[in-house]
């Protein structure tokens, strides 16, 4: 089918190149689910502002809006939820359906709508109403003609089970690779296993054994920096804060950039496709950014154990492009569903998943009251109710107060590391013991005035959070320069996402250094001289890289390379082994791998010779015509332990950055103009939109884009003027002309 649909790419035609004033004329303006006319206003970057009379005519703008700018997106991404990829592909589709409605990420989505306040339900529900006015009176996107479909009109439901989608628990990922490790590693599991507890997160995405986990970690919140300082450490009084989500590379970008303004909410900030809230941002009060919790927000049950009699069966019925329809068959246990015969959690053992997300949560009403708050204490209010995923979220306040907060609901397990990776049934936990947001660390007012996350290992309270976290280099490195002498500034704040320092690797390096016998004297002085900064014109990060990536293949079996790549800690712990090995025996590995670390140091020049971006559409997947979806490779600063997060594996050679920084946003709380933000892309999904790729330059000059909240510097800076216009039914695209083919 991946055949059929490149040899439909060859029939269908790209679209043209449209500017700007193209792309807004398609804009489905007239016959609009508002009651009163609603201004979006747009700057050279197509980003919006909108600006309604009403709270409800916003949401409904915003749904117009993401619809206009990433119809195809939203429609794969819900495609996705639903399990409904075989529509789209195929066969080769079935299996990762499968899994999909193995997970069952819709379960809870009838009792999260019967739980919603009035005022939620009816922003999700104008929201979905602006997206379906687009549905239904905008072009065609060209993802969408390539494969021969036209998105359904969107349901309540179909919203929130894409919002347990861009929820999903970080922790399946992990849970992803160890199970093949622990299945590969027999009696030495029991070993390795608590050596493993240092950290835990997939570091790459280019696992070819992983594409279910792989797919679904490209929507999934998995990293990221964020870090506010208090007004008394500012030049000027107020506080600051800079923050960078690190996701899947991929076009269109996982983010927006909008403002809003209404009766309840004045904003600008980062937003997902298809989800009607600023994840990150700030009002005229307060900023806000997080970063992932790595949070343990989930579980799997060993039910092999019990009797048929527990278990019962779930059919699912899917549609299979080509091949008429399947019905799938999906166990259901005591513990929750089981989901070892699906592509992502596959065990020969029978495994139940017992996930906080199956149970109702209001994730959107506590983004809502955040994007409210008007004091640190409306923004900690604000996030009691936020389940999943579970997050570390950071304000920066206009009164010069920082802090932070736990955002997560979790089982009240027992303190201390869990015995295995899957636990037995008397061990699992129970929803009618889960710890509420109230529960959860909170950090307000620190004595140094600064508020730090990277996914690090928060301090430990009297529920576990999590058991596998990021090293603290990134945590360590934001704190760093944050707390130097001076008062900071808000170029100092521009600066922060862009800083490429691994002050941990030059203990490190001299270790290495120390193996080091025969090599070339040019490589030994590169590498000694090395500061530890990984820009791309470092020869000596190339250097240390190819050091590190050829010895510890060398030393180590791939099995157990592979086995501590399922940790964000593999360095670290691979290094922690090596320490345990014989020297004569490290010596030997080095003198055997030190000629082809040379060699390739001599090849490919420096860091950015090896270590480069290829923002790729999803359609680069498809054989031959692939190509014509990949944008040109560029040389990538940073790595996998640096601000400027670019993650990648042990390093023998030439590979593209699959995850890592893909935005940024910085807010002066000083001045309501000063928001900064970039993509790693553009704003605009529409292929061949001049929007789709145009903020790539300023990515790599590390230059931001000025989102302004004050009314007056809206009206100057966002000069592409249109209004929506309310009606019954919709109307035609543009200013009034026929609808685009």
């Amino acid at each position: 089918m991946a055949g059929a649909i490149a040899a439909r790419a060859t029939l269908v035609a790209r679209p043209a190149p449209a500017d700007i004033s193209a792309r807004l004329a398609m804009l489905p303006l007239a016959g609009a689910p508002v009651a009163h006319p609603v201004s979006i206003s747009w700057d050279a970057h197509q980003i919006p502002f909108v600006t309604a009379e009403s709270d409800t005519d916003l949401a409904a703008a915003l749904g117009v809006v993401h619809g206009h700018l990433r119809l195809g997106q939203i429609d794969l991404m819900r495609r996705l939820s639903q399990g409904r990829v075989s529509e789209l592909i195929g066969p080769l589709g079935v299996e990762l359906d499968r899994t999909i409605h193995l997970i069952d990420l819709s379960r809870a989505v009838p009792g999260i709508i019967a739980s919603l306040p009035p005022a939620t339900l009816a922003w999700a529900k104008a929201f979905v109403a602006g997206l379906n006015h687009a549905v239904a009176a905008s072009p065609l996107p060209y993802e969408c003609r390539l494969l021969g479909v036209r998105p359904a009109p969107f349901t309540l439901a179909d919203f929130f089970t894409l919002a347990r989608l861009v929820s999903a628990d970080i922790s399946w990922m992990v849970g992803a690779r160890l199970l093949r490790v622990q299945a590969r590693a027999g009696a030495g599991w029991a070993a390795l296993w608590p050596k493993l507890l240092a950290g835990g997160a997939p570091p790459t995405l280019d696992d070819p054994d992983d594409a279910a986990a792989d797919l679904l970690a490209r929507h999934v919140r998995g990293g990221s920096n964020s870090a506010a300082i208090a007004g008394f450490r500012t030049a000027h009084g107020s506080a600051m804060i800079a923050s960078d989500p690190h996701l899947g590379l991929g076009l269109p970008n996982n983010w927006l950039i909008a403002g809003v303004r209404s009766p309840g909410f004045a904003c600008v900030g980062l937003m997902l496709p298809g989800m009607p809230f600023m994840a990150l941002g700030r009002n005229d009060h307060v900023a806000w950014g997080g970063t992932s919790l790595h949070a343990a927000s989930s579980e799997l049950i060993d039910v092999s154990s019990l009797p048929d009699s527990d278990f019962s069966e779930r059919l699912v019925q899917i549609r299979v492009r080509g091949a008429g329809s399947r019905v799938l068959r999906l166990l259901e246990s005591p513990f929750g569903p089981v989901v070892s015969d699906g592509l992502l959690l596959k065990s020969d053992r029978r495994l139940a998943l017992r996930w906080v997300g199956h149970a109702p949560s209001d994730e959107l009403s506590a983004m809502l009251g955040v994007m409210r708050a008007a004091s640190f204490e409306d923004f900690t209010a604000a996030l009691d109710g936020f389940a999943v995923p579970g997050q570390t979220m950071l304000c920066a306040c206009a009164d010069g107060r920082v802090g932070k907060r736990v955002a997560v609901h979790m089982p009240r397990r027992p303190l201390g590391e869990p015995s295995d990776l899957v636990m037995q049934p008397e061990d699992a936990w129970d929803f009618s013991d889960i710890a509420g947001g109230a529960d959860m660390p909170v950090w307000e007012d620190p004595a140094d005035g600064i508020v730090a996350s990277a996914n690090e290992q928060p301090d430990k309270g009297d529920i576990p959070l999590g058991f596998f976290f990021s090293p603290p280099d990134r945590a360590h490195r934001l704190r760093e320069v944050l707390a130097a002498p001076g008062l900071r500034t808000i170029e100092d704040m521009r600066a922060l996402p862009l800083d490429v320092l691994h002050v941990g690797a030059l203990p490190v390096r001299d270790e290495l250094l120390r193996l080091i016998d025969a090599a070339p004297a040019d490589f030994v002085t590169c590498l000694k001289g090395w500061d530890g900064r990984y820009d791309a014109a470092s020869r000596g990060a190339l250097a240390y890289e190819l050091l590190i990536g050829h010895l510890m293949r060398r030393l180590f079996p791939a099995d157990t390379v592979s086995g501590y790549n399922a940790v964000w800690g593999t360095r670290l712990l691979l290094l922690r082994e090596m320490r345990q090995v014989a020297p004569p025996l490290v010596e030997h590995a080095m003198a055997v791998v030190l000629n082809d670390v040379v060699e390739g140091w001599r090849r490919w020049r420096d860091w950015g010779g090896v270590h480069r971006y290829q923002p790729a559409h999803h359609f680069s997947a498809l054989p031959v015509l692939g190509r014509r979806y990949r944008s040109a490779a560029f040389p990538a600063p940073g790595g996998d332990d640096t601000l400027h997060k670019t993650g990648h594996g042990f390093v023998t050679g030439p590979h593209f950055v699959r995850f890592g920084a893909c935005a940024r946003h910085v807010s002066d709380m000083a001045d309501l103009d000063a928001n900064y933000f970039v993509l790693l892309g553009g704003q605009d999904g529409w292929l061949g939109s001049a929007n789709f790729y145009d903020q790539v330059p300023l990515w790599k000059r590390g230059t931001y884009i000025a989102v302004p909240l004050a009314e007056r510097s809206v009206r100057a800076r966002f000069t592409h003027e249109t209004v929506l216009r309310p009606g019954l039914c919709p109307g035609p695209a543009g200013a009034g002309g026929p609808r685009p083919p």
